[in-house]
């Protein structure tokens, strides 16, 4: 482990160096997002030939599927079923998988985008404590939509502009154990919080371009943004800490121990923080 240590005090991590083994003659596209499934499991989504590569914690291959039949990868979540939910943004559509690749659910059609409606270009999906499925709808629109856990759509909420509910690129989201949304504002520079069903509750600033946006276990929001770096929020809105990342963190997701993994899109690589305390 090299000598690089990022954020300070409780949440203080040390850079591992070379994380993710890729085999031979094999490399990622730009890093899109990262995520974490219950056996820690890393998915990496990326714009490459292999758009979705598996490692265990350690950064040992495990698998890849995707190739072929995904246009731009942008978003991924994991579900509490452990159903990886992919975002594909030039597709304009969502779509559920199996850890083993078998596809489970499709939300939108495929290259056919829809103005204010699901999609034009989304960015970032999530899944509810109680199954439903938020996906921000970001480039093409500035909306969230809300789905049932097979895909009806059940409401959307947002447009755009910078007041309160209003969006420009909502590109990150997540929702908390209380069913509260949290959806990252990008060219507002903010993140505002919803209750489930999208009435606006307060917003977080002081930020620039954020991206993405990972829950932990014990209710710490961590945020990265453009700067580059991630800050640490309680979900009362109390910063706890900050640290600088090497380059942009386009996503961002942590492990049952406390380590957090950074999709450094620019460097087409993902960067493992070890929780040092």
């Amino acid at each position: 482990m090299q000598s690089v240590n990022v954020g300070t005090g409780e949440f203080s991590y040390a850079v591992a160096p070379s994380w993710g083994k890729l085999p031979r003659d094999w490399e990622l596209g730009m890093v899109s997002a990262v995520a974490v499934d219950s056996k820690d499991r890393v998915y990496v989504y990326n714009r490459g030939t292999h758009p979705l590569v598996m490692f265990d914690r350690d950064g040992n291959f495990l698998a890849s599927w995707g190739e072929g039949s995904t246009a731009d990868p942008h978003g991924i979540f994991v579900g509490p079923d452990d159903g990886i939910y992919l975002v594909d943004r030039d597709a304009h559509v969502v779509q559920k998988f199996s850890p083993q690749g078998e596809l489970l659910l499709t939300l939108g059609s495929r290259c056919r985008p829809s103005n204010e409606a699901p999609f034009s270009h989304p960015t970032n999906v999530a899944v509810s404590p109680s199954g439903e499925i938020y996906v921000t709808d970001g480039y093409g629109n500035s909306r969230v939509h809300i789905f049932s856990a097979d895909g009806k759509l059940l409401s959307s909420f947002g447009a755009p502009g910078s007041g309160p509910g209003e969006f420009m690129v909502p590109h990150g989201i997540w929702v908390d154990g209380t069913g509260r949304v949290y959806v990252v504002d990008r060219e507002n520079h903010r993140v505002q919080i919803f209750s489930s069903d999208g009435r606006f509750i307060t917003q977080w600033t002081g930020f620039y371009r954020p991206t993405d946006i990972y829950v932990d276990a014990h209710d710490r929001a961590y945020i990265v943004d453009h700067i580059p770096r991630f800050s640490v929020f309680g979900l009362e809105g109390k910063l706890l800490a900050r640290g600088r990342t090497r380059d942009v963190c386009h996503g961002i997701w942590g492990d049952s121990r406390g380590d957090l993994y950074g999709a450094l899109v620019f460097e087409r690589r993902v960067e493992k923080y070890v929780k040092l305390n």
